[in-house]
């Protein structure tokens, strides 16, 4: 591990010195590309150097405690300040493993969030509004910015579908584990009887993607445009604005009706269908490498119920990691942190289980 932080540290300088070489800086594009490279290795050559930085106290204390001229007092602050010291690197040690493990090369992209009502009728519509509303004031409370693509409302305040945008640093960092099946354990407004009912929202999280990324041959696409619906008002529009694509070989259809402007709409569509390929590819990838599933929170599958939210307790259940918390109006309006927090550190945890495995 520290033959490999010593050649990343002196990455770092190389890359230190390219990026304040006036040259470099002329060229943007190559300039721009180094520094993420930088900002990548900042975190771990920090560390690896607080981590030396606390050998040193170490090595300098057993030094200075082996002169015969140190006296008492000050020998029993030297013993101190190395045991801190080594308590420091104990704990550095571990940070260091959890900053080396491999990136998830999606971590720093937007993302783009579809929620769709499952089993349960108008009930479960209501609640992907909630839920829509839920991830809308967790952005929110990151200073992310949320944009609608696609709404399909329904006349009682429901969702039957949604699909928008999250644009923010760490955006699918924090949000990928939020994908599968949620469930609702509430009772209806409607029912008179005060009988709990359960329905189901699907959640898809999927990081956003460039055309390098995946490409996608005009041939094979199916543009049809419509007018936009929705429940009155401001989302009515009396052109023909709204697009809906279709990819031929893989069935994939996605809509955009957002936009007052035909052309936003198809941009925003394209967005949509190559996010949509994409995750495609990764779950094949996925379902091929048996090991990277077993080092993962979850299966990433739309079909796997993750998390119970159930109001008559009060209560929301992680079912991966056995997480509950009675917190559900707090996490309701936004206050996801601990779940996701949860979440990250079993992930960790499992791929350094994982990578001592294989070693």
């Amino acid at each position: 591990m520290f033959e490999k932080l010593s050649f990343i540290e002196e990455q770092y300088e190389e890359l230190s010195k390219k990026i304040s070489d006036p040259d470099v800086i002329a060229d943007q594009e190559t300039w721009r590309k180094l520094m993420k490279e930088h900002s990548d290795l900042t975190p771990i050559v920090e560390k690896y150097r607080e981590y030396k930085a606390n050998q040193e106290t170490i090595e300098d204390a057993k030094v200075m405690m082996e002169d015969p001229e140190t006296d008492r007092d000050f020998k029993e602050m030297l013993v101190e300040e190395s045991k801190q010291a080594k308590e420091n690197i104990a704990v550095i040690e571990e940070e260091l493993k959890i900053l080396l493990l491999p990136k998830d090369p999606n971590d720093d992209k937007n993302v783009m969030v579809e929620i769709r009502g499952g089993a349960g009728g108008d009930e479960a519509a209501l609640f992907a509004g909630d839920l829509f509303r839920m991830y809308s004031m967790y952005a929110d409370t990151k200073r992310w910015k949320t944009e609608v693509l696609n709404l399909s409302e329904i006349g009682i305040g429901g969702v039957k579908e949604v699909t928008f945008m999250i644009e923010g640093e760490g955006a699918y960092s924090r949000l990928k584990f939020e994908s599968g099946v949620h469930r609702v354990q509430r009772v209806p407004e409607t029912e008179s009887s005060g009988r709990i009912h359960t329905s189901t929202v699907t959640v898809a999280v999927l990081p956003e993607v460039d055309e390098v990324e995946v490409e996608i041959n005009p041939d094979d696409l199916q543009i049809d445009t419509y007018r936009s619906s929705g429940a009155g008002g401001q989302h009515v529009n009396k052109t023909e604005s709204a697009i809906r694509i279709t990819h031929l070989p893989t069935g994939l259809v996605v809509a955009c009706q957002d936009e007052r402007s035909q052309h936003k709409n198809r941009e925003a569509a394209m967005k949509m269908l190559r996010s949509r390929l994409y995750d495609r590819m990764e779950q094949e990838r996925n379902a091929s490498i048996a090991a990277d599933r077993k080092s993962q929170v979850g299966t990433g599958d739309r079909s796997e119920r993750i998390r119970t939210y159930n109001f008559p307790q009060g209560r929301v259940t992680d079912h991966r990691i056995g997480l509950t918390l009675y917190k559900l109006e707090q996490v309701m309006n936004g206050d996801l942190d601990e779940i996701i927090d949860a979440l990250i550190t079993t992930d960790q945890s499992e791929k350094l289980k994982a990578q001592a495995d294989n070693l």
